[in-house]
């Protein structure tokens, strides 16, 4: 009886991470782009609802940046015990997960908890394939990430005459995989990995998702096959294309 309970007190809770804090620059749609409206919601919204719709989260934390004034607005269906935000946003990504982390750990999460960290800007992620990271990665001793190997052939641009971009050469593009989200990675893990990055001004810049912090400590991700559905906004014509998933989805 007593090893029942000790495993039930120890199974490892989930908890998604939303960095929220950015201004969105490339999407030229003259604000922050998680608040641009897509098939009648704001991006983060459509994010925040597929996110509550996962089962094995517990709790969700979106991390906003300190001055926001305007989510509760865009997202007025946040609410209730598994809905947190904390206006702890910093200078980069990497800056707002890192103060993310501190906060969760300051609203009950251990070391050996699980964190979700999601892109606000993913708005067409799905309750499933949330779920089939956490499923490939539960007895995993580092964690992982959706992904997808890449397709398309890949060239290295210089600047032409002209300014111009142009091709100077073809990437090999065996074994290279495109990065998604979510990234799940323990609480014990991420944090150390995301300060020692951050503090040494060299690796920092180099800090473009979670993953490749833990890399930085000379970890291996796992790679799970992720769907083409699930990009990030960020260029104008995306909105456009969100727009039409979205609104053809049941």
């Amino acid at each position: 009886m007593s090893l029942t309970i000790a495993s039930h007190e120890f199974k490892p809770r989930a908890f998604a991470l939303v960095p929220c804090a950015g201004v969105g620059e490339r999407a030229g749609v003259g604000g922050p782009k998680q608040y641009h409206p897509v098939a009648g919601k704001a991006v983060v919204a459509h994010t925040l609802a597929a996110l509550a719709a996962v089962p094995g989260i517990d709790a969700t934390l979106v991390v906003l940046s300190p001055d926001d004034t305007q989510f509760e607005q865009h997202a007025p269906d946040f609410q209730g015990d598994r809905a947190w935000v904390a206006r702890v946003g910093g200078a980069s990504r990497a800056d707002s997960v890192a103060n993310g982390l501190q906060e969760l750990l300051a609203r009950g999460a251990q070391p050996h908890d699980w964190v979700l960290v999601h892109d606000a800007a993913r708005c067409l992620i799905q309750p499933d394939w949330v779920q089939r990271l956490m499923d490939a990665c539960e007895h995993d001793e580092v964690g992982g990430l959706l992904a997808l190997p890449l397709a398309d052939t890949l060239k290295a641009a210089v600047s032409g005459p002209g300014g111009e971009p142009r091709a100077q050469h073809t990437v090999d593009r065996a074994g290279k995989w495109a990065a998604q989200t979510p990234q799940i990675f323990r609480l014990g893990l991420l944090q150390p990995a995301l300060t020692a990055a951050l503090a040494d001004p060299g690796t920092a810049a180099a800090i473009t998702d979670e993953a490749s912090a833990i890399e930085m400590l000379g970890h291996q991700p796992r790679l799970v096959p992720g769907a083409y559905d699930n990009f990030k906004v960020t260029w104008p014509g995306d909105f456009a294309l969100a727009e039409r998933l979205l609104s053809t989805r049941p």
